[in-house]
């Protein structure tokens, strides 16, 4: 490996700094930066030309030859060796491949957003919470190669370190934007969108509807739902029928079953 530098003390100031980045939200926000830990969502992150600043590696962990030409790749001066105790404080994770890395944030304003087609399928979820849900909804649009996500009224940070690990990496490879609900809203309208809300009151079998044109299928939190402004301005409210005994699923599979009724449903109509 070429790298110039080597760390073996906590007390170092970059390890402190990415020790702030890893626990604090504020932090993340303030500078710009994130940390994010393992290959493949540096390789991920990479790929989607995420601006990487270090990359902290521990000899002893990363064994992988192939890893090893990856990290190459980038300049000397981005690469440190740590120690395995400096690598265990600054890893998130139990299971680790011996990569963290400090990146920057991008800008996920909604005012940046467009489309490289003409018939756009996005999800949107209204202030989702867990970052356990957010990872696997992001996970869930990867998969069904959505043109975006649209996060209303968030309340989490999205460069939270176990939103990065639950999504896998698909953080960095999906168009992530964030507004308020009206300006999502406002948004949709002006783009032509169908808005199909996930909600129980006037609801259609989600089989049943149409969803070939540009369309928006609205998720909300488990427990309160949707708000009244999305059910307002909803096309159509759908619903998956439960045959059991509760009423609801979790978010990111009822996510998952309504993006992929609506794929199947695209595929026939190409």
């Amino acid at each position: 490996m070429h790298s110039t530098k080597h760390i073996s003390s906590a007390q170092n100031p970059l390890i402190k700094k990415a020790l702030l980045l890893k626990e604090k939200s504020r932090e993340r926000k303030k500078t710009g930066l994130f940390l994010l830990e393992g290959m493949r969502e540096l390789q991920i992150a990479n790929r989607a030309q995420y601006e990487i600043a270090t990359i902290f590696y521990c000899e002893n962990i990363l064994v992988d030859a192939q890893n090893n030409t990856f990290l190459q790749s980038f300049s000397a001066d981005k690469l440190i060796s740590v120690s395995n105790d400096v690598y265990k404080k600054i890893a998130h994770r139990d299971t680790t491949e011996g990569i963290i890395a400090i990146a920057k944030s991008k800008d996920h304003n909604l005012s940046l957003l467009k489309f490289e087609g003409s018939n756009p399928l996005v999800l949107i979820a209204e202030a989702p919470e867990k970052p356990g849900n957010i990872g696997a909804l992001l996970r869930t649009a990867d998969a069904a190669n959505l043109d975006a996500v649209l996060i209303a009224n968030p309340k989490t940070d999205l460069y939270n370190p176990n939103i990065i690990r639950s999504s896998v990496g698909c953080i960095f490879s999906r168009n992530v934007r964030m507004g308020s609900t009206e300006e999502i809203i406002e948004f949709l309208k002006k783009g032509g969108f169908q808005i199909y809300c996930a909600a129980l009151s006037a609801s259609k079998d989600y089989t049943t509807v149409e969803f070939n044109g540009p369309t928006a299928i609205v998720v909300g939190t488990e427990n309160s739902g949707l708000s009244e402004d999305w059910l307002n301005n909803s096309t159509q409210n759908i619903i998956i029928p439960m045959e059991g005994e509760i009423d609801s699923m979790n978010v990111s599979v009822s996510a998952a079953i309504l993006i992929f009724e609506a794929k199947r449903q695209r595929k026939l109509n190409t």
